[in-house]
């Protein structure tokens, strides 16, 4: 007998083969979509380039409505941080999430109303609560009974001011002036007018925080280190605070 084992045919019943027609919803989805911008890009001039364009474009523009907004300096107030002429790159959200300015920053602000129909840049001196005055027997202006040394930014040959002033920054506003101050219109020049030269903290679009164009003068914009020992609004004045 031929006892050798015979070859057989696997049982097919206990692996079933997928039939031709059975449904792949998630393919089907897939194919869906890529036909669907297919169609899109073949209406397009340009195709896909022009696609990726209208994508970058809808990037930028949301982009500068919701995160950094570019902004150019139009005069020589702010010098010689800021010069004329130069593209800044305004933080649009350094203040959304519960943060304020704070002393010391470089703000844009709508000035409708306050300044005039436009955006204006200018540095933080006093923000809601602080005495500033101005000046001291040195000539430098006090913030909250504590002198400030503005020498690392003024424009040189600047003082901090020739005018004389004594304000009280209402809550939820801020005093704002130039680092040129010969050469800058700020809240020393409206402390008569309508709103006493006070800048609203909801005009603020932003914190200039980069100097972008011309490259040359790329650099980052940092908060100097002269308020940092400015207290705070109704502390307890010292003798120390007083003279700096």
């Amino acid at each position: 007998m031929d006892t050798e084992a015979q070859p057989t045919e696997r049982d097919r019943s206990s692996h079933p083969s997928v039939p031709e027609d059975a449904s792949d919803p998630e393919g089907a989805e897939g194919r869906s979509r890529f036909a669907l911008a297919a169609r899109i890009t073949d209406r397009l001039p340009g195709g896909r380039i022009s696609l990726t364009l209208l994508v970058c474009l809808l990037f930028l523009l949301l982009l500068n409505a919701f995160v950094v907004k570019p902004f150019q300096i139009p005069s020589g107030s702010m010098e010689n941080g800021l010069r004329i002429g130069d593209r800044v790159l305004v933080n649009r959200l350094a203040y959304r999430f519960g943060a304020e300015p704070r002393r010391g920053d470089v703000v844009v602000f709508d000035g409708t109303g306050y300044f005039g129909d436009a955006d204006y840049v200018k540095r933080v001196v006093g923000v809601g609560g602080d005495h500033v005055v101005c000046c001291d027997e040195e000539g430098r202006i006090q913030v909250n009974g504590r002198s400030v040394d503005e020498s690392t930014f003024l424009y040189p040959g600047d003082g901090p001011s020739t005018v004389s002033f004594d304000v009280e920054v209402p809550e939820g506003t801020l005093f704002v002036l130039g680092d040129h101050r010969s050469a800058s219109s700020d809240s020393r020049d409206r402390l008569g007018s309508p709103g006493g030269g006070m800048i609203p903290v909801d005009s603020v679009i932003g914190r200039a925080d980069w100097i972008v164009w011309p490259s040359a003068h790329l650099t980052r914009l940092h908060r100097p280190d002269a308020y940092a020992r400015v207290p705070a609004a109704g502390a307890p004045k010292t003798a120390a605070g007083a003279h700096g």
